[in-house]
């Protein structure tokens, strides 16, 4: 694939590529995803799912959801509470938060959607929170998105408000992906596969 085929892939998935209004910040998230889908090895985006053992859904069906959850709490808390979220943050913030399922999902994908992993950067061994931390300061995404990507370990500490949305949205995406899919909630899926991966 070349990283215009990818570049395509990536505005295509994810039109809430538009909502950020900092164009340098909107280049890089693609970036991000053009970086990771080559090392990953992956022919599509649309291939990655949304975890190891759930196919059903995708993983850009997840990260739409979750950047859509957190921007409609985000209004809510500007127009409701007064507070003064930054709205590019948290998109660029969102879209990211899963990319580096591109290096930890290669080994659960039939071998015909990627082509050939770079066994440096695709494995399981790194989460994928850590992966897409990495991916976001490799391509110069500014810190407040890059600090608001780790979100299910708490490997930051310093927590912002734009970090927290990402990650009360990834819990409200992923507790409706698990119960629509499985018919168990998050919580139960973690305690029941966590072991497993």
């Amino acid at each position: 694939m070349s990283s215009a085929d990818f570049r395509e892939q990536v505005e295509t998935a994810f039109p809430e590529l538009a909502d950020i209004t900092d164009d340098e910040l909107r280049e890089k998230v693609v970036d991000a995803w053009c970086l990771g889908l080559e090392r990953g090895g992956w022919r599509d985006i649309e291939d990655i799912p949304y975890a190891w053992n759930i196919h059903e859904v995708t993983n850009v069906e997840h990260v739409r959801g979750v950047t859509r959850i957190a921007v409609d709490a985000a209004k809510q808390q500007r127009d409701f509470h007064g507070a003064d979220p930054d709205f590019d943050v948290i998109v660029a913030a969102c879209l990211l938060h899963d990319v580096g399922k591109c290096y930890e999902y290669v080994d659960f994908v039939d071998e015909d959607r990627l082509t050939t992993p770079d066994p440096e950067y695709a494995t399981q061994e790194v989460p994928h929170s850590l992966s897409g931390y990495a991916l976001a300061h490799e391509v110069g995404c500014p810190l407040s998105v890059q600090r608001a990507i780790p979100h299910f370990i708490g490997e930051i500490p310093t927590r912002t408000l734009e970090s927290e949305l990402v990650k009360s949205a990834n819990s409200a995406s992923s507790n409706a992906i698990t119960q629509a899919t499985m018919g168990i909630s998050l919580q139960e899926w973690v305690d029941e596969y966590s072991q497993t991966t």
